[in-house]
């Protein structure tokens, strides 16, 4: 029987997933020492129910068996690396959730000030901008139910639901005297993971804050609309991939494929060999062969780090910032049935088209520009790394950690945006810097050997 499970490539933090592939079963081939290694287990796993008895016979209070068991599986996985967890049924379906980019819902950003939640700012086009929700309204209650006491993501639940079905917010607004009482229809709602804007109108910048479902699309969607504004006068492009902690591997890819017309993008590689995939670049370069210059930072992991460091490889582009985090690894997710969550387990390394692994070592950039942080954030500015989690796969002896990941707010101070924009302008000159077109694609080495 042939079992579906969902490959991504997570976060340094959360995670995300659902490119589903097909794995057949191993087949087995029990000799004598694997005999012996299945004694072992059995005995452990008798230890387990051991354990597991006298728990629930003798602990001072009856515990729940549903959740002594989850915390088992949970202890299991966390102890082999810091992104391999157990998803209970919820956890499970708000990662879909996540990955998807696209859910029932209201269209607001929001965050929790003073126990209560602050819009940041409504979604163009979607209820909340509809109904004149702004940015800075503060939402007291929701169906009568006040947010006091709530957490961000309670309230957020709240908020979402089937769509067609109707929500009452109560909203207090400066310059107002009185609450207002606003009711909303939840529609389908799409998260905005690319975001674009004209540089002096001559060079197209894209934000890109995550890597889900819409990435791709919304990226599509960026470069005809800049190249539509900017016309003749395009430059080039800056990808800005600064803190975005990453998502799918299959967004990673085409993004990639976005800008390159042949060679590999990205290789991973399991416990065994025939585990082995490589993706590769189709042709078509939405750049049109215009430069492409890619801001990274500490806070860049995994699919981030993929996309940075095909085009890196590929002399495609410029990497101008400070190194990345270093997330090399790849998770699938397992689902366990209806209504018993997912497993989520590292299966597998990545590897640049050079042959790589950036996993607890990240990406130098062909540029390092260091931003200058005001003196109250120095201490909060620096992310640690893949290589500073506890129990990280290990990558050799020269693992590094410790990374600038600030951003300044006002792009006028920000040095990382400054130097990329004096690049494709001719400004500065690097000999780093991209060349006008993708004619040449790396050659790969003739052996390499799976790690």
């Amino acid at each position: 029987m042939m079992r579906k499970v969902s490959l991504i490539v997570l976060s340094a933090a959360a995670g995300a997933a659902l490119t589903l592939f097909v794995t057949q079963p191993r087949s087995v081939l029990m000799g004598s020492s694997a005999r012996a290694a299945t004694s072992d287990t059995y005995r452990q796993l008798n230890l387990f129910g051991d354990v597991f008895e006298r728990v629930r016979t003798d602990y001072v209070e009856k515990p729940d068996d549903s959740k002594l068991v989850e915390s088992a599986i949970s202890g299991m996985l966390t102890g082999l690396d810091p992104h391999s967890s157990y998803m209970d049924a919820k956890s499970f379906r708000d990662m879909q959730v996540q990955t998807r980019g696209e859910f029932g819902g209201l269209g607001i950003e929001v965050t929790m000030e003073d126990g209560l939640v602050k819009v940041v700012s409504p979604i163009d086009d979607t209820p909340a901008s509809k109904a004149g929700i702004l940015a800075n309204d503060i939402i007291t209650n929701l169906d009568d139910e006040a947010v006091q006491g709530l957490t961000l993501n309670q309230a957020v639940d709240k908020m979402r639901g089937p769509i067609g079905t109707k929500i009452k917010l109560k909203i207090i607004r400066k310059g107002q005297d009185n609450p207002i009482d606003v009711t909303l229809v939840r529609d389908n709602i799409r998260v905005r993971s690319v975001r674009s804007r004209t540089e002096s109108d001559d060079i197209a910048y894209i934000r890109i804050t995550t890597f889900n479902e819409q990435t791709t699309e919304g990226l599509k969607k960026s470069v005809s609309d800049l190249q539509s504004q900017i016309g003749d006068k395009l430059k080039g492009y800056i990808i800005d991939l600064r803190n975005n902690p990453g998502g799918l591997l299959e967004e990673a890819v085409t993004v990639s494929d976005a800008f390159l017309d042949r060679g590999e993008i990205v290789s991973t590689r399991g416990r065994n060999a025939e585990e082995t995939q490589r993706r590769s670049a189709h042709p078509g370069d939405l750049a049109k062969g215009k430069p492409v210059i890619i801001l990274v930072n500490g806070g860049s992991a995994s699919a981030s780090e993929i996309v940075a460091g095909a085009l890196q490889d590929h002399k495609r582009a410029t990497l101008i910032g400070t190194r990345s985090f270093g997330k090399g690894s790849v998770q699938t997710i397992i689902p366990l049935g209806s209504g018993n969550g997912a497993l989520r387990l590292t299966t597998a390394r990545y590897y640049t088209p050079s042959g790589r692994s950036i996993q607890a070592k990240g990406i130098v950039p062909d540029i390092e520009v260091l931003q200058d942080v005001p003196d109250e954030l120095k201490s909060r500015t620096d992310t640690k790394g893949e290589a500073s989690l506890r129990g990280h796969l290990r990558n050799g002896n020269d693992e590094k950690t410790g990374s600038q990941s600030y951003v300044p707010p006002d792009a006028k101070n920000d040095k990382a945006l400054k130097m990329a924009e004096d690049l494709l302008r001719g400004v500065k000159i690097n000999a780093s810097s991209p060349p006008a077109s993708n004619k040449a694609a790396i050659e790969k080495p003739a052996n390499k050997a799976a790690n």
